[in-house]
């Protein structure tokens, strides 16, 4: 990540600085999260979040932070910075004259002449989290206290102090380990000498206040527990670490063992290789189940829509690792199985999974194979779409998918205020059915292939086939528009220019007549396209909104009303490929440049759920997306593919 390049005269000013956000996770699900100057600003920030299996292998905050303070001749300098209404203290963010994330987070301070570091290191196949503090320089020995702040929550919840909290710690190898209430781990704080003493002086700390959430209207004050702080003494040039776990390690290897781990961090010398990197670690290998995280820190592990859409791009297309993939659908398909068949919000989702199988099979997969394990799932999701299988969307005489459910949205697009859906599009939605297009036209072709002879499935289903291609283009389009309809109801079509009407121009066989395809193309080029993502509807309609900002209510309304996707860049510049041919190349490494020019913003070396709709298009949302990165690694990959052609 060396590429990452941050103002450094600007770390001192929180408006920079607290934009910028920390993000590390491991194959286990744990995270480090917080902002580059280690203030936490959201509920979910912290030092060590680990899944609980005892909780279900839900998120859970258990180390929010560590101040710091050096001690020099009877003066003492602190270091740490928390927030506590409109006011800040400690404001040790003033000592900072340099941060770097190469290959790990590395805080410089200067404090007169005493120069000191703290790099942060979640280990890669562990509940642990390790910071390395050096005394670079100093006129002489200085005392080094560090102050734990213990959460014990729900990373989505706050706390406040409490009788219930067990609040006494133990002593274990170098160090102390406590845990605040049953079913939680221990936390172990290590460190790697014996040279470490503990002072005992416990209490809470009152009113920390999480500015983004305030800033967003949420709850954003809770009260974490201080047990005392640690104290150990450093000559200039010596160093310590800190080790924070939920199992005791060997303390004495700690420094070995950090050492170790950062030589083996992968150099990263592209912007593939970081998009590997980032890939990789929204994969998570917890008790020997793989599942793709939809998002870091608060998005949820293991989500239908989201993994399907993105485990082809973190999988596949990031390093041709075809055992996780298929693991990850297993995995997702054994879970998920009410979802799949019988009822679910997502109406579109289940449908998704012929997609992703089709990019299996396009990346080199035996179709027969893909076809003999997954087959009969294919077709009992397309059988569930069947009259009287489900109660929120079924299949019309026509062939097409009605999806209506009151006061509930059933797509992607599924943002709610005040427990009423932002756009519920009940209908004949575009989307929805040109999956259920391809998903039948998929099942179709591998059926004709390797079924068996005078198969039921294809003669039932070619001609339910041909009743959505011949019904999709009469009830979307729209001539005097010159694009598609993003839904049908009982009023008519609703013509909000939206990217949803992109799905129907994928596939070898498109939905729609090619001048009519061309047409949809150019009003999303025109309208909807940006240089950080497709936007999710045009800035001409009135309900457009360009900034995501404000209240939980002002950006829900943004949320699928102007902001952008990445995501969506995959399907749109696959369509441009398709139609356009390699003349598309230099507008397609264009439109995703931008995203390498934002590593150093939001969350730091990582790539955004959501941008602005409105220029200079800010990102927000998720500061790690699964599916804006694997939207990023496929386009790489259709890039890489047409130069080869040239």
């Amino acid at each position: 990540m060396a590429f990452l390049k941050f103002n450094k005269s600007e770390l001192v000013n929180l408006s920079y600085s607290l934009k910028r956000e920390i993000i590390s996770a491991n194959k286990t699900g744990a995270y480090c999260n917080t902002s580059i100057v280690t203030c936490n600003t959201r509920r979910y920030h912290g030092l060590l979040a680990v899944p609980v299996d005892a909780f279900g292998g839900s998120m859970h905050l258990l180390l929010s932070s560590v101040d710091e303070s050096l001690v020099l001749n009877g003066k003492q300098f602190n270091l740490g910075i928390h927030c506590y209404g409109d006011v800040y203290e400690p404001r040790g963010h003033k000592y900072i004259i340099d941060f770097e994330a190469d290959p790990v987070p590395k805080i410089t301070y200067k404090v007169g002449e005493i120069v000191f570091t703290k790099t942060l290191l979640l280990v890669p196949d562990a509940d642990q989290v390790m910071i390395r503090y050096e005394l670079v320089n100093a006129p002489s020995k200085v005392r080094l206290l560090l102050t734990p702040f213990l959460a014990f929550r729900d990373i989505h919840l706050l706390t406040s102090e409490n009788p219930g909290a067990r609040t006494e710690g133990w002593e274990i190898p170098n160090g102390m380990a406590w845990c605040l209430y049953d079913g939680f781990p221990d936390l172990n704080i290590q460190f790697n000498t014996k040279e470490v003493g503990f002072k005992n002086t416990p209490c809470w700390y009152k009113g920390v206040t999480y500015s983004d959430e305030y800033r967003r209207g949420f709850d954003c004050r809770e009260d974490l527990y201080v047990p005392g702080h640690f104290e150990i003494d450093l000559k200039p040039g010596e160093s310590t670490v800190l080790s924070a776990g939920v199992s005791q390690v060997a303390a004495g290897q700690l420094k070995r063992k950090f050492d170790t781990l950062v030589s083996k961090i992968p150099q990263i010398t592209s912007f593939h290789d970081h998009l590997v990197h980032c890939a990789d670690l929204l994969i998570r290998d917890r008790n020997g189940r793989k599942q793709v995280t939809a998002g870091f820190s608060w998005m949820y592990t293991g989500l239908l829509r989201e993994t399907l859409v993105s485990v082809p791009g973190l999988t596949l297309y990031a390093n041709g690792d075809k055992a996780s993939f298929e693991e990850i659908i297993d995995n997702l398909i054994a879970d998920d199985q009410e979802r799949l068949f019988h009822r679910t919000t997502q109406v579109e989702a289940p449908l998704r999974l012929a997609g992703a199988l089709e990019q299996y099979i396009d990346f080199g997969a035996e179709p027969k194979a893909v076809w003999k394990k997954y087959g009969s799932v294919v077709k009992g999701i397309l059988e569930s779409y069947l009259p009287g299988r489900r109660s929120e969307v079924a299949m019309q005489p026509n062939g097409l998918l009605w999806a209506q459910l009151d006061h509930c949205a059933l797509s992607w697009m599924n943002a709610y205020i005040n427990g009423n859906p932002v756009t519920e599009r009940a209908g004949y939605q575009v989307d929805t059915n040109a999956f259920w297009y391809h998903s039948i036209q998929f099942a179709l072709k591998l059926e004709k292939a390797y079924g068996p002879k005078g198969s039921k499935f294809l003669q039932d289903w070619t001609r339910i086939a041909g009743l959505v291609k011949d019904n999709f283009q009469p009830v979307f389009w729209n001539p005097q528009a010159g694009y598609l309809a993003d839904y049908v109801d009982n009023e008519g079509q609703h013509m909000e220019v939206r990217p949803n009407m992109l799905y129907a121009l994928l596939g070898d066989e498109m939905l729609v007549e090619p001048e009519i395809a061309s047409s949809v193309l150019h009003v999303i080029d025109n309208e909807l396209v940006t240089r950080r993502g497709i936007r999710t509807l045009s800035p001409r309609d009135v309900n457009y909104k360009g900034v995501y900002e404000g209240s939980q209510t002002d950006r829900d309304l943004a949320y699928h009303q102007g902001s952008t996707r990445v995501y969506l860049l995959s399907p749109y510049i696959e369509v441009c490929f398709k139609m356009k041919g390699p003349s598309f190349i230099n507008r397609a490494q264009w439109l995703v440049n931008g995203f390498y020019e934002d590593l150093n913003k939001h969350g730091v070396g990582s790539f955004s759920e959501l941008y602005d709709g409105d220029p200079p298009h800010e990102p927000h949302g998720a500061i790690s997306s699964a599916v804006g990165t694997a939207a990023l690694l496929q386009v790489d990959y259709f890039i890489s593919k047409y130069k080869e052609a040239k």
